[in-house]
């Protein structure tokens, strides 16, 4: 990876023309394997694709396409282009997809077959076709795209609903690669397994970015699926793998042969809370270190993660080189000392250019160049983050400040119990009250009243439980996160 490059185009271009990378495996999917001088064709190829179809340099184009090698190629391509990268989520409706076009001004959408009619619903000045037939396309690389241009637009949605997008420069990518790339000592040896969404901040940049740079194998996998994960593993033999905690729990009912998990050096997780009790379950069953992580969108990817082989379970480790985490009093420039709760805030060169279709509220998300999270913690004298909540999660009775965190972590010791998520239920005398909602695991007898039970001897008496309900399973977000928000509207259904 060069040392000082123009763009995050030019640091690939570079490294994927070295002479040690030319002929190792970049990408293998299904029973196609492709080496770093046969990536490189493709993805310059599909930029001369774009370049020719009339894409322009800083045209926000829109990926929605399955899941494939193809698509992989689709991203590269139009960032060689000089394109920004706007991903879509699969199954996107049209009204939806309509909505985000225009939010942030996309000029150009890439699809397959399986989004044609979608797509050409949509209006727009340009429309490109995956093209099948890659030796027809002229080559290309915009080498006169900089640092500062845009390269990659993720979208989110605010407390409105509406879309909005986060920008994110060629600096912020390699400056997320960076930090990545020092703290797992990632190299040309490793091969990471990938069944991660490639619309997800982490998909992208840890997963195809980071390993791409440095010339590592990307074993590229269909979308998860937990009983298919021992066959990856026997068939690929990774060094790295990634997940979310829902991912890594239900993998804890398939069985992996020693030679599967003989050259993993470590999982890594990140995108949500993980309890202590999964995180352990979690290693014993992988035999290798968990490496918990924490970021957001608006600062890239990744600010925080445990080094591999000095991981602190509980934790979301230590400072990214290169990075800046603090934490504040909320709402104001208050450094707290070590050990204090408080807001924890982002500020360095993966700080996101802003976002695109954003309200005025969204827009005061970073103040004063720090980038004010919402989620709470502190840190130690060794420089270890431990996440205590989120400001908007805090359950407040009667006055106290309760960490559905805390109570969490107990619950999910109890034998019985394979996933669990609290949230604040409105009451009317107390203001809110703390709900369970509890998954029990396969065969698992556990009885609301012996959740109550550990949960009232082992936290104060403020944390407890209103309630305990049952569920098969707890909604998720498309990436797997437990979605709180429709947690929280079970919680009123349930009184």
């Amino acid at each position: 990876m060069s040392d000082n490059p123009s763009s995050f185009t030019q640091a690939c271009h570079d490294a994927w023309r070295s002479d040690e990378q030319t002929r190792s495996t970049a990408l293998v999917s299904n029973d196609v394997s492709l080496t770093y001088a046969q990536l490189q064709e493709r993805v310059s190829g599909f930029a001369g694709t774009l370049r020719a179809a009339g894409v322009g340099q800083g045209d926000r184009v829109a990926i929605a396409m399955e899941r494939s090698l193809d698509a992989v190629i689709a991203v590269f391509g139009t960032i060689f282009a000089g394109g920004c990268l706007c991903p879509l989520e699969p199954r996107l409706a049209g009204e939806e997809i309509g909505r985000r076009f225009a939010a942030v001004g996309v000029a150009a959408v890439v699809f397959d077959e399986a989004n044609w009619d979608v797509m050409h619903s949509q209006e727009l000045p340009k429309r490109v076709r995956i093209p099948f037939g890659w030796d027809r396309d002229p080559a290309f690389v915009d080498t006169d795209v900089g640092l500062d241009d845009a390269a990659l637009l993720l979208f989110t949605s605010g407390s409105t609903g509406n879309p909005k997008g986060v920008l994110l420069s060629h600096s912020n990518l390699l400056a997320n690669a960076h930090g990545v790339i020092a703290r797992t000592e990632l190299s040309a040896a490793d091969r990471l397994l990938h069944v991660m969404p490639i619309y997800h901040t982490n998909g992208l940049n840890n997963q195809l970015f980071s390993p791409f740079l440095v010339g590592a194998t990307v074993c590229f996998a269909g979308r998860f699926s937990a009983r298919e994960m021992p066959a990856l593993m026997a068939r690929h033999r990774p060094t790295i793998v990634t997940g979310v905690p829902t991912m890594y729990s239900r993998m804890l009912d398939e069985e992996f042969s020693p030679d599967s998990l003989g050259e993993l050096r470590f999982a890594r997780c990140g995108s949500a809370p993980i309890t202590e009790e999964l995180h352990r379950r979690v290693e014993e069953k992988l035999r290798c270190p968990l490496v918990v992580s924490y970021g957001l969108s608006e600062a890239t990817c990744t600010s925080l993660m445990n080094p591999p082989d000095r991981r602190k379970i509980g934790t979301v480790g230590t400072v990214l080189p290169g990075q800046i985490v603090k934490i504040m009093r909320s709402r104001l420039n208050e450094e707290l000392a070590t050990g204090q709760d408080g807001e924890i805030v982002i500020g360095g060169p993966a700080l996101m250019m802003g976002y695109l279709g954003a309200d005025p509220e969204a827009d005061r998300a970073i103040t004063d160049g720090w980038l004010r999270t919402g989620d709470l913690g502190h840190f130690n004298d060794e420089g270890y983050l431990t996440i205590t909540g989120r400001i908007k999660d805090v359950i407040i009775r009667g006055g106290e400040n309760i960490s559905p965190g805390m109570i969490e972590n107990v619950i999910a010791e109890i034998e019985g119990v394979r996933a669990c998520c609290v949230v604040g239920r409105k009451d009317a005398d107390l203001g809110e009250v703390p709900v369970a909602f509890v998954v029990r695991a396969d065969n698992g007898v556990i009885t609301e009243q012996e959740v109550l039970q550990a949960v009232a001897e082992r936290l104060p008496r403020a944390c407890r439980l209103a309630s305990v309900i049952f569920l098969d399973a707890l909604p998720e977000t498309a990436i797997g996160k437990v979605d709180r928000k429709q947690v929280v509207a079970l919680s009123e259904r349930t009184v």
